[in-house]
């Protein structure tokens, strides 16, 4: 093998034991294919391979990964739009002969169990360092932790409260994520030691809000994705870790948040007293 097809927004290229997806630049590729780039697929993650007809004389050819291979599909959990599967791959309706061979040479590959769910991620995540600007705080994730810095104009005051936050991916079990195209999209992390079922998005501190222009799935999605391939690997090796101890600049700034919100009535006496103390702990 080796063969190049190309269709809308991309292009296969179909090895011996997989195929790599190169997804085009420009101006009507969704935005999700180029923060992808290329991807590999093996031919081990492959579930299943069809070709059906689509709209205004174009063919279908589509990969169906299996189940717990990719931690993109993964994290997506079925919410992207048929135009952004970077599974999916549109052609003219001539080629149809041609993709009919490659999608019967890829069946003929496929392992005996090829729709079972898969043990590990067999397809690469996107590599960290990795961040996005969500409503209420901007989220990072350098491979190791997550750390979420809130926003004074759209984080609540229990997020405030909480303080920035550090998640080191050895104490989370798992990431949610929600489209942010739909009412309420969120990106929140599940945490081994606390259970945050029935917690508001807005008020969890392990949880960052969508917005309008916030958290774009291009952003937001391979995000998720790297934190959950991470988690992943790092399986039951998660050890407590230290706090890290923050910039003093950082903490004056916060204490001057802190003081605002008292001053609004958002904050006790005794919270801001409390929360006072905590903060300078930190230096």
């Amino acid at each position: 093998m080796g063969d190049v097809l190309a269709g809308s927004h991309a292009a296969w290229e179909f090895g011996s034991d997989s195929v790599l997806i190169r997804y085009e630049r420009g101006l009507r590729t969704p935005k999700l294919f180029q923060a992808l780039g290329e991807r590999r697929i093996p031919v081990e993650a492959i579930a299943g391979v069809t070709l059906a007809p689509g709209r205004r004389g174009t063919v279908v050819l589509r990969l169906q990964p299996r189940a717990g291979a990719d931690p993109l599909m993964e994290a997506a959990a079925g919410q992207l739009k048929e135009s952004c599967d970077p599974y999916r791959l549109v052609l003219p309706a001539e080629r149809e002969p041609l993709a009919g061979y490659w999608a019967d040479e890829l069946r003929g590959r496929l392992p005996g169990a090829g729709a079972g769910p898969a043990e590990r991620h067999l397809v690469a995540a996107p590599e960290p360092p990795l961040q996005f600007k969500a409503y209420d705080a901007k989220a990072s994730f350098d491979g190791t932790s997550v750390s979420f810095r809130w926003f004074w104009t759209g984080a609540s005051s229990a997020k405030w409260k909480a303080g920035d936050q550090t998640f080191p991916v050895t104490g989370l079990s798992g990431v949610e994520w929600r489209s942010p195209e739909v009412t309420e999209g969120y990106l929140r992390l599940q945490r081994r030691d606390e259970f945050a079922a029935g917690v508001p998005v807005d008020q969890d501190p392990a949880c960052v809000v969508f917005g309008l222009g916030y958290g774009a799935v291009h952003e937001s999605l391979p995000f998720a994705a790297a934190v959950l391939a991470a988690v992943r690997a790092a399986g039951d090796a998660a050890v407590p870790v230290a706090a890290v101890r923050r910039d003093p600049a950082d903490i004056a700034e916060r204490i001057r948040h802190l003081g605002e919100l008292h001053q609004a009535g958002l904050v006790t006496d005794e919270e801001f007293s409390v929360k006072k103390a905590e903060l300078l702990a930190e230096l």
